[in-house]
């Protein structure tokens, strides 16, 4: 006996088919990496292999302080770690903070970063200021006793239009700071202006943007007073 189908049975296992077609080809969705995740598990790596020094002072941030070549050298009676990473921004120091920060139980945290943040062109001074504030009570809620010493946003010439929201985010923090124990705020812009108030130019590499050895020499004068 011949079976026979009407058109609202049909319709309905078309539709159960194409649904059943559907999930097959659908994969679970994979949770994307955030920024920098290689970079920070190669510095657990590292201090698998090479266990960090106990209480160092831990300069982190952005890539002015990922490529200061030999960094501990600059300061050769202090114990530095090095923990600069990409070209990273405030939220990104605040997101590895638990792993490349609190673990060393350091003495002084070194920071510089926020230039990425304004250079961008989606976040004001006044906004790079409130993700330091975040940063920095996060830090200090693990690490109440810390010297916390930030490094002020440089004025590199390939960022001149940003140099007002630079000099905003700036005087914040350095206001801020002010205000807590245990803090630092370390001005580098004078040593990197002429008189006329230009950034000069030796001290960056052609992408006017990263600096030259002789950059780092005028921030290693500036801030060796400021180490503990």
């Amino acid at each position: 006996m011949a079976f026979r189908m009407n058109r609202t049975t049909f319709n309905w296992c078309i539709g159960l088919l194409l649904v059943s077609l559907y999930s097959v080809g659908q994969t679970a969705p994979v949770a994307a990496t955030p920024p920098f995740e290689a970079e920070i598990q190669a510095f657990e790596k590292t201090d698998q292999t090479s266990p960090p020094p106990k209480k160092p002072i831990v300069f982190t941030g952005s890539s002015s302080i990922r490529l200061w070549e030999n960094l501990a050298n600059y300061f050769p009676e202090k114990t530095i770690l090095q923990r600069g990473f990409g070209g990273s921004q405030l939220d990104d120091v605040l997101r590895y903070a638990d792993r490349i920060i609190i673990p060393y139980h350091p003495k002084q945290v070194v920071l510089y970063a926020g230039e990425n943040d304004i250079a961008t062109g989606k976040v004001t001074g006044q906004q790079a200021f409130e993700r330091f504030v975040a940063l920095f009570v996060h830090v200090r809620q693990k690490l109440p006793h810390v010297l916390f010493t930030f490094i002020s946003i440089k004025p590199s010439p390939s960022r001149r239009k940003f140099f007002p929201e630079n000099d905003i985010a700036n005087q914040l923090i350095k206001q801020y700071l002010a205000k807590r124990k245990h803090t630092q705020f370390v001005d580098i812009r004078p040593v990197m202006l002429t008189k006329e108030g230009q950034p000069v130019p030796e001290l960056f590499k052609p992408d006017s943007l990263h600096m030259l050895p002789e950059g780092y020499q005028q921030w290693a004068k500036v801030l060796g007073p400021y180490l503990k």
